[in-house]
């Protein structure tokens, strides 16, 4: 399941990609226009930020905007920056790999195999899934 804070991120992004191309948006008109909690959004605005999604401009007429194109910003990458690894058990992870401690090898564990079809299926999936691709026409 994504965290509430991925959630508010994406429901940042998805207001910040239907705005005009060259609109700044205030936190409170984020937080007012995609229903987030004020509190919550200013740390996710960071967060974003850090990622390399988004960008502020300070001042009276200061905000955040997309600097990442609505087209290049897939589920995969939000949800791996605010709630990790994809896979289900770090065994099966790309980017956050750790072998399992109760198995003898990974080429003999069935749950293993599994997991990695699971990881590959979700990534697939998540990986197609854009902003723009969610953005209300």
């Amino acid at each position: 399941m994504l965290s509430h804070k991925a959630k508010y991120a994406l429901k940042a992004l998805l207001y910040l990609a239907e705005q005009d191309e060259n609109h700044i948006s205030k936190t409170i008109e984020i937080a007012d226009g995609a229903n987030i909690p004020k509190k919550f959004l200013e740390q996710i605005l960071l967060d974003l930020k850090r990622g390399r999604f988004v960008s502020s401009k300070q001042g009276k007429f200061g905000g955040y905007y997309l600097i990442k194109s609505k087209n290049d910003i897939t589920l995969a990458e939000i949800h791996r920056l605010f709630d990790g690894a994809i896979a289900l058990l770090p065994c099966a992870s790309l980017n956050f790999y750790e072998p399992c401690s109760d198995c003898k090898t990974e080429s003999e564990c069935s749950l293993h195999h599994g997991l990695v079809l699971i990881r590959d299926k979700t990534l697939k999936a998540m990986e197609g899934i854009t902003i723009a691709s969610l953005v209300k026409k």
